[in-house]
C-alpha cells in the first residue's frame, strides 16, 4: 500500500492536524498553505526605512499620506505596531484568483490547472486579514472586491474573520459594461464589494441625496433650506391614541386654528378645533408634544390645510436630506472601469500597458463615503496597484475640503511602485493634462528586515532601525533635535505632541535637558532603548513636563510577537 504524506508525521504534528480539524467543525476548511514571505518573518523582523528623494511636500499644516513598497504581508505586520486600531476603513482589491497567471505565490505564478489554487488563495488572504482586521477601530468598515471566481470562498473567509454578524453588506458594482464574454458562461459585467465591520459598532454610512433627486415632493425654503410639507398626524406603526392597556397617549391633544388669520395654538381655543383622527375614524397621535406645538408656528413651520378628508395640520419636515444608505447594486456608467479606470489612468501617465483593469476612482469614493463620513479618516489600501484608492481620497478631499489621510501598501513587481503608483499619485498632487494641482503631502517608505532578537545585540540593532516606525506610529515627522553623535537621541514633534527616541540610555540625561529646554506644551512621547520591558521610572521623575515612556524594542516586539502567535492559529 502506498504511503501518504501523514505516515512520516511526528505525534505532535498528528495531533496539531487533529486539533485544527477539530476547530472547524463547520465553516470553510483548506490546507493551509505556507508562504515565503510570512516564514520568512519568523526569522527576520520588517522595518521601514524612508526613501527621502520621494517626500512630495506641499502644505505646512497638511497632514502625511503614506506610501510603502515591499510585500503587503511585512507592510501589513509593520503596520500592527505603528497603526494598530488607528484605521478608519480598509479598501482591498486582492488578486482575483482566476487562473490567468495574474497572480503569484511563493515566485510561481498560480494557473487554473494548479490543483492547490484555491487553498493557496485563501492562505494568502487569511494572513493578510487577520492583520488588516488588528488595525481597524472598533467601529471600523474594510471593502474587499471579487469577482465570481473567489466570492464564495471570501464571503466565507470573511464570516471567520470579522463575524456573520459584522457583514455589512456586499454591494454588486457594474464594472464591465461591454461583458466579459465566453462560449460557455454568461457574460460578466459585474464586480461584488463585500463590506465588514470590525465589530458591532461599525454600521454603513448614509449617502447625500440631493432634494431635485428625491421622490419626495421637496420645497425651497425663504432661508434656501429644503423642507418637505407632511402631515403632522402620525401614521403606522406605534401611532394608536389608545394603547394595548387602554391608556390615551398624551400626543393626543386639540390644536386649534383662528380661520382669519390661520393662527395655530394648543392655548388659544379658536373656532377650528383639529384632531389627530385619520380618514377612517381612528384616533391616532400627533408627531410632536404639544410643549412646542405653539413655537413651532411662531417659526413658519406650522400651518392648516384643508384637504378632502377635512382639516389638517402640516408642518415642514427638514430631515430627509441627510442621504441614504447605499444601495445594493451600483449600476451608474462612472463605475465602470474601462471607462474611468484604464482612461483616466491613461490620462495621468500615459502607460497604459503598464497596468491592466485599474479601478474608477468614482467606485472606491464611493466605498469610502459609503464607510465613514468623517473627513479627517485613515484610509488604508494594501493591495494598491496603481494607486487608485490615493487619488479617490486627494480627489474626494478637494471635493469636501477633507483632511482624509492614506496609506497605500505595494510590491515593485515590474517596477509598479517606482513608475506607476507613485507616478500618479505625484501628479494628482503636482496637476496633470489640465487638471489643478490638489495640494496633499506624501512620504516613502520601502520595507527592510532586521535579524530575529536572539541576542542584546540585536536588540539593539532594532532600535537604530526602528526610527521611521516610531514616527509614523506617533505621527511625528518634523525632526527637531538631535544628538550630535550618532543614535544617541532625536526629537520629532507634530501639532499635538513631540516625540523622542533615546536610542542609548546613556544619553537620557542629555535628552532630558533638551526636552526641558524646548518647553513643550504638547504632550512628548518618550521612547527609551531597554534590554527588558521596563525602564527605571527614578531617571524621569524630575522632568517638569508632561510626557509617557515607552521602552523599545519591547513596545515593538510585543506586537510582533502577536503576530506570530496568529499566524499560527
Amino acid at each position: 500500500m502506498a504511503k501518504n504524506r501523514y505516515d512520516n508525521y511526528t505525534k505532535e504534528q498528528l495531533l496539531y492536524k487533529i486539533r485544527q480539524l477539530e476547530k472547524h467543525r463547520y465553516g470553510l476548511i483548506w490546507e493551509d498553505k505556507q508562504e515565503d514571505v510570512a516564514e520568512q518573518c519568523d526569522r527576520e523582523l520588517p522595518v521601514l526605512y524612508e526613501d527621502t528623494s520621494r517626500e512630495i511636500k506641499s502644505e505646512n499644516g497638511l497632514p502625511w499620506n503614506i506610501l510603502i513598497e515591499g510585500d503587503n504581508y511585512h507592510s501589513l505586520f509593520a503596520l500592527s505596531f505603528t497603526h494598530k486600531g488607528k484605521i478608519d476603513f480598509i479598501y482591498a482589491d486582492p488578486p482575483y484568483n482566476t487562473g490567468a497567471k495574474d497572480w503569484k505565490y511563493n515566485n510561481a505564478f498560480v494557473d487554473k490547472n494548479n490543483p492547490y489554487r484555491h487553498s493557496k488563495w485563501l492562505s494568502f488572504m487569511q494572513k493578510r486579514l487577520r492583520l488588516a482586521k488588528t488595525l481597524l477601530k472598533a467601529n471600523g468598515v474594510i471593502c474587499v472586491t471579487i469577482d465570481d471566481y473567489e466570492l464564495p470562498r471570501l464571503w466565507c473567509l470573511m464570516d471567520n474573520i470579522f463575524g456573520e454578524k459584522n457583514h455589512l453588506g456586499t454591494v454588486v458594482i457594474r464594472n464591465n459594461p461591454k461583458g466579459r464574454k465566453t462560449e460557455r458562461k454568461v457574460s460578466l459585467i459585474h464586480e461584488y464589494a463585500l463590506f465588514y465591520g470590525r465589530s458591532d459598532k461599525a454600521k454603513i454610512q448614509k449617502l447625500e441625496i440631493a432634494p431635485e433627486d428625491k421622490t419626495h415632493n421637496y420645497l425651497q425654503d425663504k432661508d434656501e433650506s429644503w423642507y418637505l410639507p407632511v402631515n403632522l398626524r402620525k401614521q403606522g406603526v406605534d401611532s394608536l391614541a389608545i394603547n394595548k392597556k387602554g391608556k390615551l397617549s398624551d400626543r393626543y391633544y386639540p390644536i386649534y386654528v383662528d380661520p382669519k388669520s390661520g393662527k395655530v395654538s394648543t392655548k388659544e381655543k379658536f373656532s377650528i378645533k383639529v384632531l389627530p383622527i385619520d380618514s377612517n375614524g381612528e384616533k391616532r397621535i400627533w408627531r410632536r408634544a404639544n410643549n412646542v406645538i405653539d413655537e413651532m408656528y411662531q417659526q413658519g413651520d406650522l400651518w392648516l390645510n384643508t384637504t378632502q378628508n377635512g382639516h389638517q395640520i402640516y408642518f415642514k419636515f427638514r430631515g430627509g436630506l441627510d442621504g441614504e444608505p447605499p444601495e445594493s447594486i451600483w449600476f451608474d456608467n462612472m463605475f465602470s472601469a474601462s471607462e474611468h479606470g484604464t482612461k483616466t489612468l491613461d490620462s495621468i501617465l500615459g502607460k497604459r500597458e503598464m497596468f491592466q483593469y485599474p479601478k474608477s476612482p468614482y467606485a472606491v469614493m464611493e466605498c469610502i463615503k459609503s464607510a465613514t463620513t468623517k473627513k479627517d479618516a485613515i484610509i488604508l489600501d494594501y493591495f494598491a496597484g496603481s494607486g487608485t484608492t490615493g487619488q479617490a481620497v486627494l480627489e474626494l478631499n478637494e471635493v469636501d475640503e477633507g483632511h482624509r489621510q492614506f496609506i497605500l501598501c505595494t510590491n515593485n513587481e515590474n517596477n509598479i511602485c517606482e513608475e506607476v503608483t507613485y507616478p500618479r499619485i505625484k501628479k494628482v498632487i503636482k496637476g496633470y493634462n489640465g487638471n489643478e494641482p490638489i495640494p496633499a503631502n506624501l512620504k516613502y517608505f520601502k520595507t527592510d528586515f532586521v535579524p530575529q532578537i536572539i541576542t542584546d545585540n540585536d536588540k539593539r540593532i532594532l532600535v537604530s532601525r526602528s526610527t521611521e516606525l516610531l514616527c509614523l506610529a506617533e505621527n511625528t515627522f518634523e525632526l527637531i533635535k538631535q544628538s550630535k553623535r550618532k543614535m544617541e537621541y532625536a526629537i520629532y514633534r507634530n501639532k499635538k505632541q513631540l516625540t523622542a527616541i533615546i536610542y542609548d540610555e546613556d544619553a537620557i540625561e542629555k535628552c532630558k535637558k533638551e526636552l526641558e529646554a524646548l518647553k513643550p506644551k504638547e504632550k512628548t512621547v518618550i521612547y527609551v532603548f531597554s534590554y527588558d520591558h521596563e525602564y527605571d521610572v527614578d531617571d524621569f521623575e524630575d522632568l517638569t513636563i508632561r510626557f509617557e515612556v515607552k521602552p523599545i524594542p519591547e513596545a515593538i516586539l510585543n506586537v510582533y510577537r502577536r503576530n506570530a502567535r496568529l499566524k499560527r492559529k
